[in-house]
């Protein structure tokens, strides 16, 4: 997490408009978002110490800093918790080895039997990386044709991101892809594979990955619908749940339900059921 403080302070200030914070844009600013001065003054601390945090040459900034700081980014409560967790391993509160994600490439059998409970219901399971680690028939069903599952080890970000059939397959790729960058920083904490998949994903996509990850992003929702377009049912919505295994590799449990009458229609077909097996949840 070397250097992580100052970064996510520096893709805060970034991100904030002169006009949210009351000051003039003017027309000649090089700087996207705030520069360290106007920062420096509405927190009240000086342009050198903020520069000191922000290039990571101060670590230890006080809890008075921390929260001016917030106050004058506009931080939302995600951000907030998060700025208070890197401050206090940046004290040497460091994270246990026991704390920290692990690339787990099993699930549980009960995790799994769960999953085949769920029957038609598609539903997945990810670790902190995004790879698919088990899923159910419903979910092989859904998702087999779309080119999600080829390879030996299918990744849902590295599908969305790399491979040309993602913007087909859901039709707010740009929310879909903010969605599970957010979801791989949150749970990245530390975690030297989540770096590396990082810049494998840099390396190999560029842009369209590097600017989202160099952004920091938090607070991926944890339900709601997304769109998917499917070749032989057509356009589906369907509503998400994601649920919190307990192990400490952070793997994730989502299950995918019809949002609307026409997607159930949709998944009972791909399902070989009459209509009528699944039934669409109110949202």
């Amino acid at each position: 997490m070397d250097g992580e403080l100052g970064a996510f302070l520096r893709s805060r200030r970034e991100a904030v408009s002169p006009a949210d914070v009351g000051l003039s844009g003017g027309s000649r600013r090089r700087t996207p978002g705030l520069r360290r001065a106007e920062l420096a003054t509405l927190a009240q601390v000086s342009v050198e110490y903020l520069t000191r945090l922000e290039q990571g040459r101060d670590t230890r900034p006080s809890t008075q800093v921390l929260a001016a700081l917030a106050d004058a980014l506009r931080l939302g409560a995600a951000d907030r918790d998060y700025l208070h967790q890197l401050a206090a391993i940046s004290h040497g509160l460091e994270l246990c080895s026991e704390g920290r994600p692990t690339a787990a490439r099993t699930v549980r059998p009960t995790v799994q039997s769960v999953l085949d409970r769920l029957g038609p219901t598609p539903s997945f399971v990810v670790n902190h990386l995004c790879d698919i680690l088990a899923w159910n028939d419903g979910f092989e069903r859904l998702v087999r044709p779309l080119g999600i599952l080829d390879g030996a080890r299918p990744n849902l970000l590295w599908f969305t991101l790399s491979d040309e059939r993602a913007r087909e397959v859901f039709p707010d790729w740009d929310d879909v892809v903010d969605q599970q960058i957010a979801d791989l920083h949150e749970l990245r904490r530390g975690d030297p594979d989540t770096d590396a998949f990082a810049d494998r994903l840099a390396r190999t996509v560029g842009a369209p990955f590097a600017d989202r990850w160099r952004r920091r992003p938090l607070g991926g929702a944890r339900n709601g619908v997304q769109g998917w377009s499917h070749p032989e049912v057509g356009v589906l919505r369907l509503a998400f749940e994601t649920l919190q295994v307990a192990d400490l590799d952070h793997q994730r449990l989502v299950v995918l339900l019809p949002a609307d009458a026409v997607t159930a229609v949709g998944l009972d077909r791909l399902a070989g059921r009459q209509p009528g097996g699944l039934r669409s949840v109110s949202n």
